[in-house]
């Protein structure tokens, strides 16, 4: 891991400007850095005025990478995200204009205020990589996150996600409101948007990819293994559970750990690592038998911790 060390430096940088940003939310950023140094999607859930938009703007400096804003509405299409083929008179032929889903980082602001038809559009990219049209595939940029946000589903016009779309999400997460200290210093300073968008870049493409394959190399124990498996199992077994987590999201849950361990500085997973990241990795993958909306994921995950020993009978 010795090799891993100066880039965890920048990352570690990467962290330090982050919380710069988004005062008083330390965990918040390090599971959404986290999210997307294991390769995965990010889904912010929260009220509006959050700081959810920050947070994906800041993310997109520190990392380097080339970002794209889609602000969701109900007369959406999904044309408008993919593109679309437009006949050229010149060739007699029609010619493909990609939409703003070619990008590096895209965010998907208020996901839930389009129609499932245009959310599904995104199912594609967020799994493959790539985007569909007449028949024709077109490979999306490399690397290609989705950082988006939604408001809860108890608000006026929002269309819920769908499992099959939520389950395209490595992570979903909560900002909440900040504390009263953090909210006094917010006010007095007047916010810090702008200083998202003045943030230098502290990873280049290269080494947020010696980022991404050193947090890959991490060693998972079979003990560690067997706990994991053992929070699957449960969510599958336990009185109370609608469903439970997929195999999916079981290496779902391990790569985040691996992730969140390296970010420690270590080079092997150990129990906290699957605590630290259990409710962000699987809360929105597990429903309770009478609360199909989905939003008991905290008190269910609560449960698993409770109820699952980290050594195996």
């Amino acid at each position: 891991m010795a090799e891993a060390e100066p880039v965890r430096k920048h990352v570690e940088q990467a962290l330090e400007a982050l919380s710069g940003v988004l005062l008083g939310k330390e965990k918040q950023i390090r599971l959404a850095l986290t999210c997307l140094l294991a390769q995965g999607h990010l889904l912010i859930e929260d009220v509006p005025g959050m700081g959810k938009t920050t947070l994906a703007h800041a993310l997109a400096r520190v990392l380097g990478v080339a970002d794209t804003r889609i602000q969701f509405t109900s007369d959406m299409l999904p044309a408008d995200i993919i593109g679309v083929s437009v006949f050229d008179a010149n060739d007699s032929r029609f010619r493909f204009h990609p939409g703003p889903v070619f990008t590096q980082l895209l965010l998907a602001d208020e996901i839930n205020r389009a129609t499932p038809k245009t959310q599904s559009a995104l199912l594609e990219a967020m799994e493959e990589g790539q985007v569909s049209v007449d028949g024709e595939r077109f490979t999306l940029p490399t690397p290609f996150f989705v950082i988006a946000t939604q408001n809860p589903s108890s608000q006026f016009g929002t269309f819920p996600l769908p499992e099959s779309q939520l389950d395209r999400f490595l992570m979903r997460i909560t900002l909440g409101y900040p504390a009263p200290e953090v909210e006094r210093q917010l006010l007095a300073g007047g916010g810090t948007h702008l200083q998202a968008r003045q943030l230098a870049q502290c990873l280049t493409p290269e080494q947020l990819l010696q980022a991404q394959a050193a947090c890959r190399q991490v060693h998972a124990s079979s003990s560690l293994i067997g706990y994991v498996q053992r929070l699957l199992q449960h969510t599958r077994d336990a009185v109370g559970f609608s469903y439970g987590v997929s195999p999916r999201g079981g290496l779902a849950l391990l790569r985040c750990a691996r992730t969140w361990a390296w970010l420690a500085g270590r080079d092997h997973v150990v129990p906290e690592d699957v605590q630290a990241v259990l409710d962000a990795v699987v809360g929105h993958r597990i429903r309770s038998a009478d609360d199909l909306a989905g939003h008991e994921g905290d008190r269910l995950v609560a449960q698993l911790l409770a109820e699952v020993d980290v050594i195996g009978q």
